[in-house]
């Protein structure tokens, strides 16, 4: 039975439920097969994709809204002067052509995009699916080379935008 937590976060003031465990640093990270859309047709993200380097993955309800959209580019930027030092990775449950659209328009060059649409698994194995909405809910996980969680951020009313510069505290450390 997959653990629900009521109250876990707000939208806009309303209590809303969490779907899955809450994820802690220190914790292996959960596998994940997200789609996404290139130049060679949809294709798949996977964990292990990233093995080797930092990961920062970046969760957002929608790219279609101004918070999510604000993140992403924030994220992308911060992350830009970092190379192929550390993966990156925005996740939603947009369709892998939309994500792929906006990611083209707004320059989303450093960091890649996964869709969650197809069974809502990421959202049920990381602890970030809204039950109420059906959506993810705003959250920020860095991984270390080894896919080890080393900072979790879910943010606690899901239109306020993360806490960026422990986010990028969290990845400074791993590269020290």
């Amino acid at each position: 039975m997959t653990n629900h937590r009521s109250n876990a976060v707000t939208f806009k003031g309303n209590p809303l439920t969490l779907v899955g465990d809450e994820l802690v640093p220190g914790a292996k990270a959960p596998d994940f097969d997200l789609a996404c859309y290139g130049p060679d047709g949809m294709q798949h993200i996977k964990r292990d994709d990233f093995h080797g380097k930092p990961l920062i993955v970046s969760v957002v309800p929608s790219l279609d809204t101004p918070v999510c959209q604000i993140q992403t580019k924030t994220f992308n930027s911060r992350v830009a002067s970092l190379g192929d030092r550390i993966g990156a990775l925005t996740v939603s449950l947009d369709l892998p052509f939309a994500m792929n659209r906006f990611c083209g328009a707004e320059s989303i060059e450093s960091m890649k995009n996964g869709s969650d649409y197809m069974d809502r698994s990421f959202g049920q194995n990381w602890g970030v699916l809204i039950d109420e909405l059906k959506i993810l809910s705003r959250a920020v996980f860095v991984l270390d080379s080894e896919g080890v969680i080393q900072y979790v951020e879910i943010v606690p009313e899901v239109t306020d935008e993360p806490d960026y510069e422990a986010a990028a505290a969290a990845v400074q450390k791993l590269l020290a």
